[in-house]
């Protein structure tokens, strides 16, 4: 099996969103507009000691479909394979945030409870926002604790949208 980060382009109702994976899983699911994301892709690239090409990856086809899917509203769990490259701090977060229900919400102190760690709600936020696999890692479900729409790298609109979306498409509601 070749190893490489293979990158490509992903239509969704919120805009295009560009996605990177390995052999090992997606790497990256970001949206093409964010400001940050040539920066993100060379730090995935330099994390993992592989050069960033453009073209197919195994998981592509799972991540096309699972996402296509979840905007249906007939997934609320992804199934496609991850590859976290943050500290292991970022990953532990990163992991927690895989725990939050579809169609719920978490405040920053919530999930820096959950991490058994209360008082690094700043910690806590700061590493949601280098999470570098929007969506399926669902950092979109962490509100403020006043229960307004905080922090969202694919900005506070699609934030809006995607738990719109799961409200609409949960069973909690």
């Amino acid at each position: 099996m070749q190893h490489k980060f293979a990158k490509t382009q992903i239509e969704t109702p919120l805009g295009t969103m560009i996605a990177g994976g390995t052999d090992k899983g997606i790497c990256l699911l970001e949206f093409a507009d964010r400001d940050v994301l040539n920066k993100e892709m060379q730090s995935i690239s330099s994390s993992l000691e592989l050069q960033i090409t453009d073209g197919e990856c195994i998981h592509f086809p799972l991540l096309v479909k699972d996402i296509a899917e979840y905007f249906k509203g007939k997934l609320k769990k992804f199934t496609v394979p991850v590859v976290m490259t943050g500290t292991e701090f970022q990953n532990t977060v990163w992991k927690t945030l895989l725990k939050i229900p579809y169609g719920t919400t978490w405040s920053y102190k919530q999930e820096a409870e959950k991490l058994g760690s209360p008082k690094s709600v700043r910690a806590v936020a700061n590493a949601n926002g280098q999470n570098r696999i929007s969506i399926i890692i669902p950092c979109h479900r962490v509100i403020g604790s006043n229960g307004t729409l905080t922090g969202y790298g694919g900005g506070l609109w699609r934030k809006k949208r995607l738990l719109e979306h799961e409200a609409k498409h949960s069973s909690f509601t």
